[in-house]
C-alpha cells in the first residue's frame, strides 16, 4: 500500500502546485480594485476542467498501481519480462514530452515557427511510442505471455493499455491545437491549446514513469521498496 500513498502525495502535490500557478488561491477581496469589479478568475474555464480531468485520471492509475501491488503478493504470480525496448520507448515518450515544452515555450513568445515545429515533434513522437508499445506487445505474445497466460501478463497488457488510449485522446487534442496553429487563430487561443496540451503530456509522461517502474519489479517483496529506488534509478 505504500506505493499506492506514495502515488497519490505526488499527485496531491502536482495538483497543489499547478492550482498556485494559476492563483486559484489568491484572495480578490483583500485587492483594491474598481467598482463594481467582482474579482472573479481570469482562469480560462478549459484550465480548471483539465485540472479536474487530470485529478480523476490520477486516481485511475492509482487504482491500477494498488491492484498490481496487491496481485503481486497472491499465488501464481509469474511476472512477464518487461521488453528492453520499453527503455527506448521510455526515451521517446521523454522526447514527445518535450516537443510540447518546447512549443510551449514558443508560444509564450509568439515564435509560431517554434509551435509549429513544436506539435510536429511531440505528435510524430506520440505516434512513435504508441508504435513501440505495439511492438513490444507482440514481443511478449510472441514469448507466450499473451493476455490470458497469467495474472501478470493481464496487467501488463491493461496498464499499458490504458496509458495508450490516453496517448491517443491527447493526440486528438494536438491534431486540433495544430490546426489553429496552421489556420492562424489569434495567438492568444493557440497559446491556450498549446499550453492544455503541454501540461496533459507532461502528466502522461510522470505516469509512465511510475508504470515502467512497476512493471520492472520481478520479485513480490520487492513492491514497497523496490519500487522507490527504481523510480530513482529513472529519473
Amino acid at each position: 500500500m505504500n506505493i499506492t500513498f506514495l502515488f497519490l502525495a505526488v499527485i496531491a502535490a502536482i495538483v497543489a502546485w499547478w492550482l498556485a500557478q494559476q492563483r486559484l488561491t489568491a484572495k480578490p477581496w483583500l485587492g483594491v480594485g474598481l467598482i463594481g469589479d467582482t474579482g472573479a478568475s481570469s482562469l480560462p474555464a478549459a484550465k480548471i476542467g483539465l485540472g479536474v480531468f487530470l485529478a480523476v485520471v490520477g486516481c485511475l492509475f492509482t487504482l491500477l498501481i494498488s491492484a498490481y501491488s496487491m496481485r503481486m503478493n497472491m499465488g501464481e504470480w509469474r511476472p512477464a519480462p518487461a521488453p528492453k525496448l520499453l527503455w527506448l520507448n521510455t526515451g521517446i515518450l521523454i522526447l514527445s514530452s518535450g516537443g510540447l515544452q518546447w512549443a510551449q515555450v514558443a508560444a509564450r513568445r509568439g515564435r509560431m515557427d517554434g509551435v509549429r515545429g513544436g506539435l510536429l515533434a511531440g505528435g510524430g513522437f506520440a505516434l512513435a511510442f504508441l508504435a513501440g508499445q505495439l511492438i513490444a506487445w507482440r514481443q511478449l505474445d510472441a514469448a507466450g505471455y499473451y493476455l490470458t497466460a497469467n495474472p501478470a501478463a493481464a496487467f501488463f497488457y491493461l496498464i499499458t493499455g490504458v496509458h495508450g488510449l490516453h496517448i491517443l485522446g491527447g493526440l486528438v487534442a494536438l491534431g486540433r491545437a495544430m490546426d489553429k496553429a496552421w489556420r492562424g487563430v489569434a495567438a492568444g487561443e493557440v497559446r491556450l491549446s498549446v499550453e492544455l496540451c503541454a501540461t496533459y503530456w507532461h502528466f502522461l509522461l510522470f505516469v509512465w514513469l511510475v508504470l515502467f517502474g512497476l512493471l520492472l519489479l520481478t520479485d513480490p517483496m520487492e513492491s514497497d521498496s523496490g519500487l522507490v529506488s527504481l523510480i530513482w534509478r529513472i529519473f
